[in-house]
């Protein structure tokens, strides 16, 4: 029986790569790690059928450092690099994966690392009092919503009665 590859998403920052497999109820989950950055994955999905991963990674990794999780709908590894510097892709060989993707939600480039944006420079976004769909405040009055409603139509009326002058303003102009 042939095996497939489940999707996966990468992100990198200067000393780790995250893996992110995707794989509900992923079972029998075998993972192997090695030094000159070899990656494997074997596992069978919900479907018992199996699923694997054979990724040559572009450089060398810390197996010591790296840490797996396997959770009920992913198995997510964070990967140590040997040494702190930023890959120019996931993989030693060129060419694109169909099952390989960019994780978006954990990407950060480069320049952005420095200056710390995955955390929005500290800032505490609970002290703001920016509303949302749950605030009391938030609260009409049906009298308020009527109110509002009869001033739309006055002012639909007002355009209308306008438009009707406009062509006898027209014509009276035209008048020599």
């Amino acid at each position: 029986m042939c095996s497939r590859h489940p999707s996966t998403k990468w992100a990198q920052r200067s000393d780790k790569v995250y893996l992110t497999i995707e794989l509900p109820d992923a079972k029998d989950v075998k993972l192997n790690l090695n030094p000159e950055g070899h990656f494997n994955f074997a596992a069978k999905g919900a479907d018992d059928l199996p699923y694997e991963l054979d990724l040559e990674l572009f450089d060398a990794v810390n197996v010591e450092e790296s840490k797996a999780a396997v959770l009920p709908r992913t198995i997510c590894y964070l990967i140590k690099k040997a040494e702190n510097k930023w890959w120019p892709r996931l993989l030693k060989n060129e060419g694109k994966l169909v099952f390989l993707k960019v994780d978006w939600d954990k990407w950060q480039d480069e320049d952005e690392e420095d200056i710390g944006l995955d955390d929005f420079g500290g800032m505490d976004f609970s002290k703001l009092d920016m509303g949302g769909a749950d605030d009391d405040d938030m609260e009409y009055d049906e009298e308020d919503v009527v109110g509002s409603a009869d001033k739309d139509v006055e002012g639909s009326a007002a355009v209308e009665s306008k438009a009707e002058e406009t062509p006898a303003a027209a014509a009276g102009e035209a008048k020599p």
